[in-house]
């Protein structure tokens, strides 16, 4: 039997032996084979490199079919190895076998391969798998073939300033504007591990860390309906190409939810490639965070609050002075001609007076008025789910002099966000309280579970205005329609349609008065009437050659009731036609 300091001794031995094959190992790796290792660490990680993942944005048809506005896209990345392809003699020959399967610039890849102490360098990027697949097929040292995924817009211009587009701030990749940024907590992903075993990380010292989810992953769904979304972006960019306009948009709503349809602004962008566009000024929504004088379609909240505290009537006259003077300030009407000892309220709408709607505010008080305007949401935010949403510049309506409650009752003065306008108009619509406006309905999680969301019960909304007052506000833009816009010639006779327009001056910067050549022409309409599907707005920003939003913005409006009227089967409302002009 051994001792114990036989086997101490063969024990010290056996460790000894180990170590010594340890150390010459490690000696073989790291100064003989240390760099074709390096080589084939960093090929490795590159190789397994994590795969960009993002929730998706849907559109959601008549139907209720969901379609893709932003998913994900695979495609494969040529890269090279320079510390390999720099010891080649035939630099020469692999750049014509990879030209001859995808177009590359020869001298960007002799500069590039020339790199010797470059593992990596990018050659072309989002390459189809059948180029991918005969690349690899040529078995070129140093040269790889990578699959990675991308943010794909698949309608490309279609609602670009819904979707917005995500974008580098810094390191992190993330939602930079429109849906894109509002519900990034929803659609941000866990970037997926990154595979990097013990020998990578020893020879090319690569560092990588993994980002928790925060369990609300999931996939949106929106409001918008993709064919009339097609439609009114055609419609707004006609309008501004025919008058060169600076800018044009429309939104399409539904007045009584405060689903959004529709958001077109033109002009656009496409977001899959944001690095074209010369200026980031494209992508801001301007409904959301501009302001605007309205001018005259604000004279439907005046008349509607006139009606509401019962100091007018559609039949109540004035008489209309053609201009006005008011703690020292004139206004006119937009003839700054007298149209007349008995107008009526109706009249007054119908040819957008401006003596008229102060008439109105005046009969109401100046600071009853101001209370009433603000009563509409004017001076709050409407919370619409994008971001960057602005308030309106209402600060002439806490005042109590005549002339701010005069010169706001026409939309002048105060400069409101085309959304906040848009909320304020669907309250006449809607009989009289404040929505919401919105454009997700529906959130998918990931973890299976779905969830709509609820934006204000009709039971919890505002009420602004009374049911009474928005059935006749509603008669008397009817009439306007009927009657007056184009002198009764855009009726339909089978569809009842409010509508007003709207001409604003356009104000200098810092305050020095308005423009007398620049005008901001807007537009607004309901249909049917009295139940309406949908509410339309429009607006283009300094149109040339042309003075009234009647001229610029009528058509586009009347076709798109129509097409609206076609697409969705809206049954006619009315049986008989109205009665002529007399």
């Amino acid at each position: 039997m051994r001792s114990p300091a036989f086997r101490l001794r063969f024990l010290s031995f056996v460790v000894v032996i180990l170590a010594l094959l340890l150390a010459s190992r490690l000696y073989l790796v790291q100064i003989v084979s240390g760099d074709d290792l390096k080589r084939l660490a960093e090929n490795q990680y590159v190789e397994n490199e994590s795969f960009f993942d993002r929730g998706y944005i849907y559109f959601t048809s008549k139907e209720g079919k969901l379609v893709p506005g932003a998913s994900i896209k695979s495609g494969y990345t040529l890269y090279i190895n320079p510390t390999i392809l720099s010891k080649s003699a035939n630099l020469e020959n692999i750049y014509k076998e990879i030209n001859a399967i995808t177009p590359i610039d020869k001298e960007e890849f002799i500069a590039k391969a020339s790199k010797e102490k470059d593992p990596y360098e990018e050659l072309a990027k989002r390459l189809p798998e059948e180029v991918a697949t005969r690349i690899k097929a040529k078995k070129m040292d140093g040269v790889q073939i990578t699959k990675n995924q991308w943010r794909f817009y698949p309608g490309e211009s279609i609602a670009a300033h819904t979707l917005g587009l995500i974008g580098f701030q810094g390191d992190t990749l993330a939602g930079r504007y429109g849906l894109e940024r509002f519900y990034e907590p929803v659609l941000e992903r866990t970037s997926g591990e990154v595979f990097v075993n013990f020998f990578a990380e020893i020879f090319s010292n690569i560092r990588s860390a993994v980002k928790a989810g925060d369990g609300l992953e999931g996939n949106i769904v929106t409001t918008i309906e993709p064919t009339v979304e097609t439609y009114l972006e055609g419609e707004i960019r006609k309008v501004n190409q025919k008058y060169s306009s600076d800018f044009t948009g429309g939104i399409i709503i539904d007045p009584v939810t405060g689903e959004i349809v529709s958001m077109a602004l033109y002009p656009t962008f496409d977001p899959n490639s944001p690095q074209s566009e010369k200026s980031s000024d494209v992508f801001r929504n301007r409904f959301v965070e501009d302001r605007y004088e309205m001018g005259s379609i604000v004279k439907a909240l005046t008349y509607a609050i006139g009606l509401d505290e019962k100091v007018i009537t559609s039949r109540t006259t004035y008489n209309d002075p053609g201009c006005q003077t008011l703690n020292t300030k004139k206004f006119c009407n937009y003839d700054a001609q007298s149209h007349g000892t008995h107008v009526s309220m109706q009249t007054a709408l119908n040819k957008s007076l401006n003596t008229g709607a102060a008439y109105v505010a005046l009969k109401v008080g100046s600071k009853k008025f101001n209370d009433r305007m603000l009563g509409f949401g004017l001076d709050t935010l409407t919370d619409i789910d994008l971001p960057s949403e602005g308030k309106s510049l209402v600060s002439n309506l806490k005042t109590t002099r005549e002339l701010e409650a005069a010169q706001a009752s026409f939309g002048q003065g105060i400069a409101l966000t085309p959304i906040n306008t848009v909320r304020a108009l669907s309250a006449l619509a809607n009989g009289g309280t404040l929505i919401t406006p919105h454009l997700v309905k529906d959130i998918k999680y990931k973890i299976g579970t779905s969830k709509a969301l609820d934006f204000d019960p009709p039971e919890d909304r505002k009420r602004v205005l009374s049911a009474e007052a928005s059935t006749e506000i509603s008669r008397m833009l009817t009439e306007v329609v009927d009657r007056s816009l184009r002198d009764g010639t855009v009726r339909l006779e089978h569809y009842s349609v409010a509508a007003k327009t709207g001409t604003a001056q356009i104000a200098k910067p810092g305050g020095a008065g308005y423009y007398d050549d620049r005008y901001l022409h807007s537009f607004f309409g309901y249909f049917p009437s009295y139940e309406p599907r949908f509410l339309i707005f429009l607006y283009t920003y300094y149109p040339k050659g042309v003075s009234f939003a009647s001229e610029t913005l009528t058509d586009t409006f009347i076709n798109t009731t129509k097409f609206l009227i076609n697409y969705y089967n809206i049954p006619p409302d009315r049986e008989v036609a109205p009665p002529a002009p007399r």
